[in-house]
């Protein structure tokens, strides 16, 4: 579960990104964060990772503070999230297979388990015939697809997507999407930030928009206009455990 109580987060250089921020997102959850530019989305996103700790109040990751986490169990923390960007990030010269096993290799999985464990993740992502291709050979599509594969490989309770549609055309956008939906079913929290208004509207799912710096906004379903006054949910699933603490989710 994510918890954010009063959240306020102002940079060094005076910039104040969130005022007194709270919402709840359950485990299990399907949630857009939408904004404007510099609305303090991806603020929200660097808390979340401990890059950043906030100024005032608490950010909650299944109990753990992130602005009091010692800094030598950040790592296990993360190994929990998998992160997909607007821009990819893939190593270039790494093949399809290489760049997902990275990411197990850099958590300490042993080279039976990458071997059993990275072909099944790009099945489901539908690139397994792509495992030797290097990401220039991809489309911009592939290339997402196999940014999801990396952040889902270590099996983590969270994803975060920042802006995964923002270099795709309509047709990848909507494939992608469906494939965070999937993921979801299994049980993943997705938390996506976005400005895609067609995919927002289009998936019904809850909706937190940020403006300012303020939460003006937190709809169970709703879409990317706002059309009802900022209330909060009240028919969310109850918290689970998830075991994000030091040992990890267990693959």
């Amino acid at each position: 579960m994510i918890e954010f109580q009063n959240v306020s987060m102002e940079y060094h250089t005076g910039t104040v990104a969130l005022k007194d921020v709270s919402f709840t997102i359950q485990n299990g959850e399907f949630v857009f964060i939408i904004g404007r530019s510099g609305a303090g989305k991806s603020t929200l996103i660097k808390l979340l990772t401990c890059e950043e700790k906030p100024t005032e109040g608490q950010v909650l990751i299944d109990d753990f503070d992130i602005a009091r986490i010692r800094r030598s169990l950040v790592p296990y923390l993360r190994r929990n999230i998998g992160m997909v960007f607007q821009d990819f990030r893939l190593i270039e010269t790494k093949t399809v297979y290489e760049n997902v096993a990275f990411a197990m290799e850099i958590v300490g999985r042993s080279r039976r388990v990458i071997a059993r464990r990275v072909p099944i993740v790009l099945s489901i992502v539908g690139l397994r015939e792509k495992a030797k291709a290097l990401p220039g050979e991809l489309s911009g599509g592939e290339q997402q697809r196999v940014a999801i594969a990396r952040a889902m490989v270590n099996n983590p309770m969270l994803i975060l997507a920042d802006e995964p549609t923002g270099n795709l055309d309509p047709t990848n956008s909507e494939t992608v999407m469906a494939l965070l939906e999937e993921i979801n079913r299994s049980g993943t929290t997705v938390v996506i930030c976005t400005h895609n208004r067609e995919l927002v509207d289009q998936m019904k799912k809850r909706v937190i928009e940020i403006d300012d710096g303020y939460l003006v906004r937190d709809d169970a379903v709703g879409g990317y206009l706002r059309h009802t006054p900022c209330s909060t949910p009240d028919n969310l699933p109850p918290a689970t455990t998830t075991g994000i603490g030091p040992e990890g989710r267990q693959p």
